[in-house]
């Protein structure tokens, strides 16, 4: 398959998607799974529930995002390669953090689901034709490739990644 196009995703996501260069995405997210859930079972309970200041989210929280969002980016990629063409919905991540009750659950559980949200999206990724990887929708208003959908989902999870390296000291 050919190079990711910036024509593929909405340009709020270049971020995102700058921080894969594998060509195999599919190889990249089973390997980034193997990577986080020995990450996150180094984490104990009271460093899970550390936030370097006061306004930001905990690491819980953080690993709570990272899993809703890649529910929400799975759900518009099924829905694209499947030849949907109704506008998918955008989500506001604030609004689902204070809906949500992450920092009330345990670490493990959170690693948990994690890992069963990751299962679910490597296994419909690796049922798609090559012609569902190409497909374009709409998402949050913006022309969207399945295939772009899995590079966000990669790109979404190490920027997170990395915010919990750099500003939370988790190794």
């Amino acid at each position: 398959m050919s190079k990711l196009q910036s024509d593929e995703y909405a340009s709020f996501y270049a971020n995102y998607v700058k921080n894969v260069t594998e060509d195999d995405v599919v190889a990249a997210l089973e390997a980034q799974s193997r990577d986080t859930a020995a990450l996150l079972a180094r984490v104990d309970e009271e460093k899970a529930s550390h936030r370097y200041a006061p306004e930001k989210w905990s690491v819980k929280q953080i690993v709570g995002h990272v899993t809703d969002a890649e529910r929400v980016f799975l759900y518009r990629a099924l829905a694209i390669a499947r030849g949907d063409k109704v506008s998918l919905p955008g989500f506001d991540e604030q609004e689902y953090m204070r809906h949500a009750n992450f920092d009330e659950r345990s670490m493990r559980e959170l690693a948990d689901e994690y890992a069963t949200a990751r299962a679910a999206t490597l296994a419909t990724f690796r049922g798609f034709s090559d012609e569902a990887w190409l497909r374009r929708g709409t998402a949050n208003n913006s022309a969207v490739t399945t295939r772009a959908l899995a590079h966000i989902v990669l790109g979404h999870e190490r920027h997170h990644l990395n915010v919990l390296r750099e500003r939370y000291g988790i190794t």
